[in-house]
């Protein structure tokens, strides 16, 4: 990316020239394979002499527990979810990513305004009031997009702990079965990621290739941006 700047309104009291550091986000729907291929990134950055910062969904100081705590009642609104996210990525935006790329990190998401976008579009909320909402959000200088069918996601998901009502999309009265309705939402989920991708220049990587294979194609695309 040639200069920094905002996806939307951005934040005016935070020129975006200002942030020196570099931000990757790692995108993808559950279960991908996203936080192995962060742990090894993030040793790999720092291997070369770079100073790492990484953030995540719904690890905000501010709203995490409030998140938890609202959805343990499977009772959100489909519009109160999207808002308690976009306080969770405004809060850690602020406290998080702003200072760390202000003072030359790297700064390393596990999920950036893409995955909000995505799963909020899916409980049928507008695409362009969603871009609105999230206009404060810095254009990251690389993002990678773990892409993977539904069939190839479903084993990886039931044999990492099972299913979830949040992860089958249970919330948005798809079909009474969790098996079903977790088919339907991810697809509606990977189709949603598959629209951005051309949209906001991901690069996409195939998540069906080995650990090894992934991350040296993700490294491949980080190094050069490294030394910008």
């Amino acid at each position: 990316m040639s200069e920094r700047r905002y996806f939307g309104c951005g934040l005016p009291y935070v020129p975006a020239e200002t942030l020196s550091g570099k931000l990757v986000v790692i995108e993808g729907t559950d279960g991908v394979g996203r936080s192995t291929q962060m742990g090894l990134l993030q040793r790999w950055i720092e291997l070369q002499g770079f100073p790492v910062v990484t953030t995540g969904w719904s690890r905000s100081n501010l709203v995490a527990s409030s998140i938890d705590a609202a959805k343990s009642g499977n009772m959100l609104s489909h519009l109160t979810y999207s808002l308690l996210y976009a306080t969770d990525f405004a809060d850690r935006l602020e406290n998080v990513v702003i200072p760390a790329l202000r003072a030359g990190f790297v700064v390393l998401a596990d999920r950036y305004i893409y995955t909000a976008i995505a799963r909020s579009e899916a409980r049928g909320l507008d695409r362009s009031w969603l871009t609105s909402l999230f206009g404060i959000a810095l254009v990251p200088d690389l993002v990678v997009y773990l892409r993977i069918d539904v069939e190839h996601l479903i084993p990886r998901v039931i044999e990492a702990g099972g299913l979830n009502y949040w992860e089958s999309g249970m919330d948005m009265h798809l079909d009474h079965d969790l098996f079903e309705s977790f088919r339907k939402y991810q697809t509606l989920l990977v189709g949603a990621f598959d629209s951005m991708a051309s949209e906001y220049d991901f690069v996409t990587v195939n998540a069906n290739d080995t650990v090894d294979a992934i991350q040296a194609r993700l490294r491949e695309k980080i190094a050069p941006i490294l030394v910008r």
